[in-house]
């Protein structure tokens, strides 16, 4: 066990492990729904967390989030697990506070991997201010790390997937790609610098884009991770019955993965999630390649906000320096044939 790389124990890495969007929606079709009027997010909205009042002031939010590894070191394995689980809390606006670990080892492993692992998922969840207070953990063939996290929020004050309006301006807060590097990572394709830096990108919380977003009317917001930019983007068109038009060239693709898409290096999420959304896709004369990347399943991406208009300049300002990369990508028009145009 000393000897095998964590990538190497596992069929899919990060959340490109996730269930596709159109078989999760049959799968979750029928389900019965239990109605209480204090639940004002539940799993019937495709958001990226649960959120229940507690009082006039005062909402939690939930969430779950773990996958298979995404790197061979596993503190850093942790960190990434961590963040991305986080991500979802901030995706609704609220600050993380209480977090249980999920784990499934190989009943081999190694002690100080399995540790490195919990140490990773710790600091990270110290550094934005939450506690794990427990968790658990299973025997499993592959890996598997993440976190349920508690948060809170003001009830009147969160931010949904759905509520974008015309008009607004839709921004992204981290590059696009890292799904086609770290399918590239597995086949020993990336190098040293270029493994370091996604490995920092997946490990920088959202933290910094929800403190700047929580100051501005934001109509609506979500995560990018396992479905892609243009699944999630799909998701927020659709629950608020509008369109988007996307200006391709001012989303930032990273480079290297631009350049492993036209070889072909794709993960099989990336074909997942152009099944599910291509249909309501108009992309126009963009290259396939850089379709290829707007499909692509994203590990602890950035997050996607839907911007009044009258903030938009003030958001680009205030983001600037606060997050990985601050994109001004697009605007939300009235619905149409298509969801989502690329220009």
């Amino acid at each position: 066990m000393e000897d095998v790389k964590l990538t190497k124990l596992s069929k899919c890495a990060g959340c490109g492990a996730k269930v596709g969007a159109g078989v999760l929606s049959k799968l979750l079709a029928d389900l019965p729904v239990l109605r209480d009027e204090n639940l004002l997010v539940g799993f019937d909205k495709s958001d990226d967390a649960a959120v229940y009042r507690m009082n006039s002031e005062q909402a939690i939010v939930q969430t779950i989030d773990f996958f298979p590894p995404i790197a061979d070191d596993p503190y850093l394995f942790g960190q990434i697990a961590a963040t991305n689980a986080l991500s979802d809390v901030y995706a609704m606006g609220g600050e993380p506070k209480l977090a249980l670990n999920v784990m499934c080892v190989p009943e081999h492993m190694p002690k100080e991997t399995v540790h490195q692992i919990l140490r990773g998922g710790y600091e990270k969840c110290a550094e934005a201010g939450a506690i794990i207070c427990g968790g658990h953990s299973i025997f499993d063939e592959e890996p598997k790390y993440g976190l349920s996290v508690t948060g809170f929020v003001h009830p009147d004050h969160f931010w949904k997937n759905c509520g974008a309006k015309p008009g607004d301006i839709l921004f992204l807060t981290k590059p696009i790609g890292i799904g086609v590097l770290t399918t590239a990572q597995k086949a020993d394709l990336l190098t040293a610098e270029t493994t370091d830096w996604i490995l920092q990108l997946m490990t920088t919380l959202n933290r910094g884009a929800r403190d700047v977003f929580v100051r501005y009317a934001v109509h609506a917001c979500t995560d990018v991770t396992g479905f892609s930019l243009m699944g999630h983007l799909l998701e927020m068109c659709n629950g608020s019955d509008v369109s988007a038009e996307i200006h391709v060239g001012a989303i930032d693709l990273i480079p290297e993965a631009l350049d492993f898409a036209r070889m072909g290096v794709l993960p099989e999420g990336m074909y997942r999630n152009r099944t599910f959304a291509e249909a309501f896709v108009e992309a126009g004369e963009t290259e396939l390649a850089v379709c290829d990347l707007l499909f692509d399943p994203q590990t602890s991406g950035g997050l996607l906000c839907a911007v009044d208009p009258a903030d938009a300049d003030a958001v680009w300002n205030a983001l600037q320096g606060k997050v990985p990369s601050a994109q001004r990508i697009g605007t939300i028009v009235p619905r149409r044939e298509k969801a989502i145009y690329l220009k």
